[in-house]
């Protein structure tokens, strides 16, 4: 089938292209890079632009299923303007696609967008379940509701929603295990805050099979993507270390050492969400990465 992507060229995106062309889908994306537009048999790339409503309605020609990772990245220091382009960049590029499905006729059956964990409150002795409709009250809880408001859009429209809401994914080419292994490997490693957060997180190889195991099984609703053994700060610093065979022995950083480093950024390090992956566990999705020890040898070796 057709599959057209938004946040193709992320991190995650391109695990995700690489696996859907592997199966010998065809691939359409949308980029706000008109550079990075290639045209071949069976990878497209579409021009769009949601703060302007611009988009390629050649983009959307026999696709049956909309894989939804546009947002700009939360990993950046959150100045007012970067929080409400962090806000934006996600809620113009859902609306800008919901306008278009709504106002074209077209063949989409099925919408599958991302989320994040980031929707539970901090907490250190909750599980998190996809029914839980409590909402952080940090900016992350913000960006999360607001996004999954926007992807609820959708519903009003005859195809399948599904929302994936992810944990802290697992990469050797960038994110969290990049920045977490750089001090480790040089010897200034340490846990943060209490070390006593809990980290709930996925191998990416896991995150990109659960995407394509939603749209193969035709299910909607919302799933949480993380592994079924969720870790703390500190044990999960201590693996990497492990792991590396480095030693670790600076102390603890303070909170409000990392809250002056940091800013309101310190959250996304310090929160504590203690989610379960149960839900995905009883559609018969199976994880090839639920060992923590063993997806750090699989990414760091």
């Amino acid at each position: 089938m057709t599959i057209l992507i938004t946040g193709a060229t992320g991190l995650i995106g391109k695990k995700m292209v690489s696996l859907f062309k592997n199966d010998n889908h065809v691939i359409h994306y949308l980029t706000t890079s008109k550079s990075k537009i290639n045209q071949s048999s069976n990878e497209k790339g579409f021009f769009w632009n949601p703060s302007t409503s611009e988009i390629d309605l050649a983009a959307f020609k026999d696709v049956s299923v909309i894989i939804h990772l546009a947002g700009a990245s939360v990993s950046k220091k959150w100045t007012s303007s970067y929080k409400k382009e962090i806000i934006q960049s996600r809620i113009q590029s859902s609306n800008l696609l919901f306008k278009t499905l709504q106002s074209h006729p077209n063949t989409v059956k099925q919408i599958v967008s991302a989320s994040a964990i980031g929707i539970y409150p901090d907490d250190l002795t909750a599980i998190y379940h996809e029914d839980d409709s409590k909402i952080n009250d940090s900016f992350l809880g913000e960006v999360t509701q607001l996004w999954e408001e926007s992807t609820n859009l959708f519903k009003s429209l005859p195809l399948l929603v599904t929302t994936i809401r992810i944990g802290v994914v697992l990469a050797k080419e960038s994110g969290a295990l990049v920045e977490m292994t750089k001090p480790i490997k040089y010897g200034f490693g340490a846990v943060l805050a209490s070390g006593k957060q809990y980290v709930s997180w996925i191998h990416i190889d896991d995150l990109v099979a659960i995407f394509k195991y939603v749209i193969d099984h035709n299910l909607e609703g919302v799933y949480n993507a993380v592994s079924p053994y969720p870790t703390t700060n500190e044990e999960l610093t201590k693996a990497i270390a492990k792991t590396l065979n480095k030693p670790l022995f600076l102390p603890k950083v303070p909170k409000f050492i990392l809250s002056l480093l940091l800013g309101e950024m310190h959250e996304i390090v310090t929160s504590s969400q203690h989610v379960s992956s149960r839900k995905i566990l009883d559609v018969g999705f199976q994880f090839q990465n639920a060992s923590l020890a063993k997806s750090l040898q699989n990414l760091l070796k």
